[in-house]
């Protein structure tokens, strides 16, 4: 039997990276420390017997470096994300982003049975691009810690990928929404933000006028660019994974529905994220499949696995708001 690993693997992106693979008849070993993964993301395949789910942190090299023997393949999705935490406690983002991905490279450097090791990249890592769609080849601008760290996480990737030979590719996501995503956050995740405060029959608070776009792209599709990325020949290579167009704030209040309030735009967000995806069409025959309105119905279908989620209120919104400008150097 196929072995993956997948790191972070009880997350949003990750356990649907599960899903697939044990329905591609892989044997998973989910390696995830619960920090922002949740057991119940994995509740439906628990008992699948090709799976594992170790509690570890990648930071702990000796705690995980068994489960990495033999592995044909391993994707690598655990990380800290969002901007304002980033901001808040860099260090944290560090260790985990940058020296948790040291140690899952060092992990397989040596293991010979290793296909292929697929990177979770951030589109973060562009900041303010300068044109749009945007592509590889785009200079790394990134505007906050958990970019940056990410960003460094790729660097360490490729390298290994061209010193070590360890066969790599990064995938640098954009905007990713669908069933399971996280409902904390104050970027990023303006989806599962959104889906939050719907639930408790609040107003979506939208930073900006609403006009900005986002490159919102199914779960379900960037799953499946995970497993086209690790079963091609290609290595060592960047690609977008995008929807193929963006969309607005507002057009995605609209699919939810809602009342909707404004909030000061903050400094450093683009007010477009749209990812050239001619690369990844081209060398590995990958596109989305799932509109924004097939997306969005398919989370409300199923939306009361939300309920208990935590709310982002305006006011809480407001204070995470602060600490931005105050690491910025700027006043409101």
């Amino acid at each position: 039997m196929i072995k993956s690993v997948v790191t972070g693997g009880c997350g949003f992106i990750g356990s649907h990276v599960a899903d697939r693979l044990l329905a591609e008849k892989h044997e998973v070993t989910v390696i995830d420390n619960l920090t922002t993964g949740r057991l119940e993301n994995v509740e439906h395949i628990k008992d699948y017997p090709g799976l594992k789910i170790i509690n570890a942190d990648i930071r702990d090299y000796d705690r995980i470096k068994p489960y990495f023997d033999g592995a044909d393949y391993v994707f690598h999705l655990a990380a800290l994300a969002d901007i304002v935490p980033s901001i808040q406690n860099p260090r944290d983002y560090f260790t985990a982003n940058v020296d948790g991905t040291f140690n899952v490279l060092e992990c397989v450097k040596n293991t010979h049975t290793l296909k292929k090791l697929v990177y979770a990249a951030s589109s973060s890592c562009y900041g303010i691009p300068d044109a749009y769609p945007t592509k590889e080849e785009a200079a790394a601008r990134p505007e906050y810690p958990y970019a940056l760290t990410k960003r460094l996480g790729e660097e360490l990737a490729l390298h290994w990928a061209k010193l070590y030979k360890v066969p790599v590719i990064s995938l640098r996501l954009f905007n990713v929404y669908g069933p399971r995503s996280r409902t904390g956050g104050t970027y990023g995740a303006v989806f599962g933000v959104f889906l939050a405060q719907k639930l408790a029959g609040q107003a979506y608070t939208v930073v900006g006028d609403g006009t900005q776009t986002r490159d919102f792209t199914y779960v379900t599709d960037v799953a499946d660019a995970f497993y086209t990325a690790a079963l091609s020949e290609i290595t060592n290579e960047i690609f977008n994974v995008g929807s193929g167009g963006t969309y607005s704030v507002n057009q995605l209040i609209e699919l939810l529905g809602g009342d909707k309030i404004y909030i000061p735009k903050r400094p450093g967000e683009p007010d477009c994220t749209f990812a050239d995806v001619t690369k990844i069409k081209s060398l590995l025959g990958w596109s989305a499949k799932i509109s924004l309105r097939e997306g969005v119905a398919k989370v409300l279908e199923n939306i009361d696995y939300w309920e208990k989620a935590p709310v982002w209120t305006p006011e809480k919104i407001g204070e995470a708001t602060k600490d931005w400008f105050k690491y910025l150097g700027k006043q409101e």
